[in-house]
């Protein structure tokens, strides 16, 4: 998704505590909703209190949101430079196209990689056989920051259907690693560093332990956690310590996605650009505005300007 203004993070207000005593979780994040015209948006990082859990500097939950016939996600062709981004839909579909030539709708359970690396345009619709019916849109998506060796990596898109997603029964806790290993299964989705990205489905008093990862953190997409001390509430997340082995429980039934990895150091964030230079991002904000960025193939009429 696009952002409507150039600093993400200042446009979206957490709320964000550390709960007291609590030697799990330390920092709550609770994102407010933004409406972004027809359906709504958790911008959970970044935040000023936390940038980043690991290589991920990103993480929007988009709805649920239920749209009438000839509504729908409407996003128009927007550039990205220095980072991947990982869309990963609970329900309904989205119509991915982009400067490389990928026309590719993502549907649930599937992993759509984007890879901006030097720059990549792309927009995200849906298709007029979704849209001439009532429908709704559930899902997230993430940007990772590409480590500094990688920021100007060519632009690629890699899809991964649902079937290719190792799926696994811990406890009777169904677990899906979308990126990294973790439960004792490796994902097939491209990482550029120790990345972590699971999601998994529990009933009331179910349990799972957290994997291990320099930075850790737990989105409550539906329901409600505890650990330790602390509960999580529902679109809330919970950055993690690095006490080992800590364990969750379902207070009621959830759909949580688990993230982490490695730090890769500081990041700059204006509008779509990510960046370890700030002056990367300024030169991408000129290509912008000049049009140079290369379009994206069947969708060459409309763009989003650079906000001011």
């Amino acid at each position: 998704m696009s952002t409507e203004t150039l600093k993400p993070d200042e446009a979206f207000y957490q709320d964000c505590a550390k709960p007291a005593g609590c030697k799990t979780v330390e920092l709550l994040i609770e994102p407010r909703d933004k409406d972004l015209g027809g359906f709504s948006v958790r911008r959970v990082l970044p935040t000023r209190q936390r940038r980043m859990v690991g290589p991920w500097i990103f993480f929007d939950h988009m709805g649920p949101a239920d749209f009438a016939a000839g509504d729908g996600i409407n996003v128009r062709p927007h550039p990205h430079i220095n980072l991947a981004t990982v869309t990963y839909l609970f329900e309904g579909e989205i119509l991915h196209r982009d400067s490389l030539g990928s026309l590719q709708p993502i549907r649930p359970g599937d992993v759509n990689l984007m890879v901006a690396g030097s720059g990549i345009t792309h927009s995200e619709r849906e298709r007029p056989e979704v849209t001439e019916t009532a429908h709704r849109l559930n899902g997230l998506q993430l940007w990772l920051a590409l480590p500094e060796a990688d920021e100007e990596t060519d632009p690629a898109f890699h899809h991964y259907p649902s079937a290719d997603i190792p799926a696994v029964d811990v406890d009777g806790v169904p677990i899906r690693v979308i990126m990294g290993s973790a439960y004792g299964v490796t994902s097939p989705v491209k990482t550029f560093a120790d990345t972590l990205y699971v999601e998994a489905h529990l009933h009331p008093g179910q349990k799972i332990t957290v994997p291990g990862a320099d930075e850790r953190a737990i989105y409550i997409a539906e329901g409600e956690l505890s650990t330790g001390d602390a509960q999580i509430p529902e679109h809330a997340m919970a950055v993690l310590s690095d006490k080992p082995d800590i364990e969750l429980t379902a207070t009621r039934e959830s759909r949580i996605a688990i993230v982490g990895g490695e730090n890769l150091g500081k990041r700059y964030v204006e509008w779509n650009f990510v960046s370890s230079r700030r002056e990367r991002i300024e030169q991408a904000k000129k290509d912008w505005k000049a049009r140079t960025f290369p379009k994206v193939i069947g969708d060459e009429r409309e763009f989003i300007p650079l906000p001011e």
